[in-house]
């Protein structure tokens, strides 16, 4: 079994070497920010409209809702992949991108066996990379595997929302981050908006308080105006980037992924997957 390990191991560092994927977290400090909506849509407009190959991994344990605004079921899931499913068998390819359901079908990785879990690590480095882009949509907080998959993000963006609960605890995200492991590739997304400029008061209450306190310099990466088609969307199981192409919140989250786009790609040998691995086995 000790060996299996090891030649997993080897095969995930040798088989990253080529990749330029980008790697990128969806997180927030807690729940009903519009994390997962911003999710969806980034990844369906990365797809659609800059034409990138995107793969979605709902990694929201506990509450693992991607299937639920693309109205599809989801049978298949990351559980299968434990019953012996190929991870290819587990990819759902649906309005333009490709999305990988039910992470949180997986209780306890800790739990796994050293294999099974090294295998699953191996698996998911295989398929990432034929993506320009992986979109990693996280539980709210900073339990364990939120802080694994952050650690190992090339940037990872922050929702969250002008109401003073929702910054303090988008700050005790970015602290926690960078005070245990310096961690601080962090874009904040400010949702909710309903004013002119208001993303800014809540970008500069975090950046200062960051800069201050951290010695680091946070980055805008945008608003998400307040629309109630969203809402609407929401309830009719709708993306509201392909239903409301027009709608603010839409043109606000074109902005965002222009910027992103823009960007240089990442480094090679980043090496994603086995930097979760090694993360969540120091957690153990």
């Amino acid at each position: 079994m000790e060996e299996q390990v090891q030649g997993l191991r080897e095969l995930i560092g040798r088989e990253d070497k080529f990749v330029n994927s980008k790697f990128i977290s969806v997180a927030s400090g807690k729940g009903g920010v519009g994390k997962t909506n911003f999710a969806v849509n980034f990844a369906y407009t990365l797809a659609n409209t800059f034409g990138k190959k995107v793969l979605l991994i709902d990694a929201d344990i506990g509450m693992a809702n991607v299937h639920i605004l693309l109205n599809t079921d989801v049978s298949r899931s990351i559980k299968k992949f434990l019953d012996g499913s190929k991870v290819e068998d587990l990819v759902v390819s649906i309005k333009g991108f490709d999305a990988i359901f039910g992470f949180s079908g997986i209780d306890s990785i800790a739990e796994l066996e050293d294999f099974r879990v090294h295998r699953m690590i191996y698996e998911l480095n295989r398929i990432s990379q034929k993506y320009d882009y992986v979109i990693i949509d996280n539980s709210p907080g900073i339990g364990e595997k939120v802080i694994s998959f952050l650690r190992a993000s090339n940037t990872s963006y922050i929702i969250t929302t002008p109401e003073p609960t929702s910054i303090m605890d988008s700050y005790a995200v970015i602290k926690s981050l960078y005070k245990l492991y310096g961690y601080s590739r962090f874009k904040i997304v400010v949702s909710m908006c309903k004013r002119k400029f208001e993303e800014k008061d809540v970008f500069d209450k975090l950046n200062f308080s960051a800069n201050k306190f951290l010695n680091i310099n946070l980055e805008l990466a945008g608003k998400l105006s307040f629309s109630k088609n969203l809402e609407k969307c929401v309830k009719e199981k709708k993306l509201i980037a392909e239903v409301y192409p027009s709608d603010p919140y839409t043109i606000d989250l074109k902005e965002i992924a222009s910027k992103e786009v823009g960007e240089p790609a990442p480094e090679k040998n980043t090496n994603f997957w086995e930097k979760v691995l090694n993360f969540l086995k120091e957690r153990v």
